[in-house]
């Protein structure tokens, strides 16, 4: 069974979770990159509105999707939604006969609507293993410790077995 972990960061905390978890399952990882400047407030406001409007944006990956059985999503919360690059990796992608799991990071303490939004995306009907990251992050320990309880809950839902 081969998983990949999916995920777009603007400051690096989804990159934390999204290699933790690549680390506990055996996983391969994927970067997406935005070719478009997010930088400063502009850049910061602009976001915001682009992941309301549910906008897509030009990206680059360094995986492809169609090698692996299970695909693990992962954005950060912008305006109470996903990014226009995970919004775009979803568009571009067919994720139809994968299973999915999907993560999100906020400064908030709510992910149910992201991780919505973000299985909207996918398929309005998808049922996928979520878990949402809140407070930026900042708690290591915490965040670790969430992390390696969602990656068992996600080994026992998808059958996948620890490396001998």
């Amino acid at each position: 069974m081969k998983i990949l972990v999916v995920y777009f960061t603007r400051t690096g905390n989804t990159k934390f979770v999204a290699e933790k978890i690549a680390n506990h399952l055996g996983a391969d990882i994927c970067e997406v990159v935005d070719k478009k400047s997010r930088k400063g407030k502009i850049g910061f406001i602009k976001s915001g509105y682009e992941s309301i409007r549910k906008k897509l944006t030009e990206i680059e990956v360094t995986k492809r999707v169609d090698d692996y059985n299970i695909v693990i999503i992962g954005s950060p919360v912008w305006a109470k939604g996903i990014t226009p690059a995970i919004r775009t990796f979803i568009h571009q992608n067919d994720l139809s006969n994968k299973q999915i799991a999907c993560f999100v990071t906020l400064k908030g303490d709510n992910p149910k609507k992201p991780l919505e939004k973000m299985k909207e995306a996918i398929s309005p009907n998808i049922s996928a293993a979520e878990l949402g990251i809140t407070n930026d992050v900042k708690n290591r320990k915490e965040a670790e410790k969430q992390i390696t309880d969602w990656c068992n809950v996600v080994k026992n839902s998808f059958g996948i077995k620890d490396k001998v």
